[in-house]
This record gives C-alpha cells, sequence and structure tokens, in this order.
C-alpha cells in the first residue's frame, strides 16, 4: 500500500498511456531539440522538436546541437518546455 501512496499521478498516467501504445504498436516518445549559444556555453535551449526559435530575439545566435527523448531530461525541464514551449538548462 505504502508504494502505491508513493507513485505520482503522472507517472501512473505515464504507465496507462505506454501500456496503451504498447498494445497499439505505438511506443514513440516526445522529443526535444536543444539549442546552444557559443557565447553562453553554460547555458542550453529546449524546445519541441522542429519548433525551432521563431519567438526569439537573437535567435540566429543559437545552434542545433541534436535532440532529447523525454526520458533523457529531468521531469521540472520536460514540464517547462510543454508550459512555455521552451526551457533553459545549465549544461554541465
Amino acid at each position: 500500500m505504502e508504494m502505491i501512496a508513493a507513485v505520482s499521478v503522472s507517472s501512473l498516467l505515464e504507465a496507462i498511456w505506454l501500456v496503451s501504445n504498447l498494445n497499439n504498436g505505438d511506443v514513440s516518445m516526445q522529443e526535444y531539440d536543444l539549442y546552444l549559444n557559443p557565447q553562453k556555453p553554460s547555458i542550453g535551449l529546449y524546445v519541441l522538436k522542429g519548433a525551432g526559435l521563431p519567438d526569439l530575439a537573437d535567435a540566429n545566435d543559437w545552434i542545433y546541437d541534436g535532440s532529447a527523448l523525454q526520458d533523457e531530461l529531468p521531469p521540472d525541464l520536460v514540464r517547462s518546455i510543454e508550459t512555455t514551449g521552451h526551457a533553459f538548462r545549465e549544461m554541465d
């Protein structure tokens, strides 16, 4: 019983989604594009895959650096991207 209480609602919904899509043969996961600014190498900018940087004033300063799957990013970062369309992250 304690284990069930520790599971978040979003984790439960994600598990239901995964099982549902496994049954349908679709196991795709949301992807996010990473952009880096050589002038600010310690900061990365994530957006939904394919969204580009249309609303960014200095978009030409950012260089596409690849994509990441949802499960490769911290949950708080993913929520921020989903809510605002982008998220900045300190790069290691």
